[in-house]
């Protein structure tokens, strides 16, 4: 079987959702292992969970969808029906007046262990998270977890403080989370970059920040690049120098870095032919915020 991708499309008839979901499953490691068809009705079941079930109480057009995908890389087959497997998220915003995107959420989870049999109906309830069945209940929590946090990331890019809700939500699933053997990422000894590490950094008061610097990054910089490019950029230096200083009492935070993730493309095309100033402070604020990529930005803005 090797990969399967799906690709979705949302009809007319399917009106308030908010997603435009792409959704894999690399299952290399296993094939030899599993019935194909379980794979096949697993994604299935996940387009219609992702896709199709109605997460907030607004109404988004065809063009407002959220852009994202899922993909899953099986690990290994624990037992009949229970897989240890690799999430990858990634989720993108449009530019207003622009023919481009910019990153929302670029992530891998590492610690994704779930069970799924043929015939298991795929169920989420924010009011019972956890369920009878741990491992069952863990494939959709934290899907719904991602979901809440991409919802979060894409309010707060267009209002100040508008993922407030949606960050709540996917602390609620953080807080009645499936608990068992073989199941992690949602307590803070879990390793320092986990569900509840991220949600924890984006709902304590300490990163209040996080949100403006958010608001003003995409919706005072991207989105003005059309019409006032200069002050758009200004905008977002900003937004990132703002970043700084918040790294300064967060140091190596989660919430930070994945700000960061996918950025490096982004913000070489938009500074790369900005003046001296511009590309010194460039410098002297990402070498703080993003290490990872320091040697990418030295190359256009040294």
């Amino acid at each position: 079987m090797g990969v399967i991708l799906f690709c979705f499309c949302t009809f007319q008839d399917l009106k308030g959702q908010e997603l435009a979901s792409v959704v894999s499953l690399q299952t290399n490691k296993v094939d030899n292992q599993v019935d194909p068809k379980i794979f096949t009705q697993l994604q299935s079941q996940l387009k219609d969970f992702i896709n199709q079930r109605k997460w907030t109480s607004d109404i988004f057009t065809q063009e407002e969808k959220i852009d994202c995908s899922f993909f899953i890389t099986i690990e290994s087959l624990v037992s009949p029906g229970v897989y240890t497997a690799k999430l990858s998220i990634v989720a993108n915003r449009p530019v207003y007046r622009a023919n481009y995107t910019t990153p929302l959420l670029n992530m891998q989870d590492a610690n994704f262990t779930f069970k799924y049999q043929l015939g298991q109906p795929i169920e989420f309830n924010e009011n019972n998270v956890a369920r009878t069945d741990a491992l069952e209940a863990n494939l959709t929590a934290t899907l719904a977890y991602y979901v809440y946090i991409i919802l979060g990331l894409d309010y707060d890019s267009f209002s100040k403080n508008g993922g407030a809700p949606y960050f709540s939500k996917a602390l609620n699933v953080v807080y009645n989370a499936p608990d068992g053997s073989g199941i992690n990422g949602w307590k803070s000894y879990d390793g320092q970059r986990n569900r509840f590490v991220l949600i924890d950094n984006l709902t304590k008061s300490g990163f209040d920040k996080l949100h403006e610097i958010t608001f003003n990054y995409y919706r005072k910089g991207m989105d003005q690049m059309a019409e006032q490019p200069e002050q758009a950029k200004v905008a977002i230096l900003n937004a990132l120098m703002s970043l700084q200083e918040l790294n300064e009492d967060n140091v190596n935070s989660m919430a930070i870095s994945i700000f960061m993730q996918g950025r490096v493309t982004e913000l070489i095309g938009l500074f790369s032919d900005a003046d001296r100033t511009t590309k010194k402070q460039l410098m002297t604020t990402l070498s703080a915020i993003d290490i990872t990529n320091i040697n990418k930005y030295k190359a256009y803005f040294e």
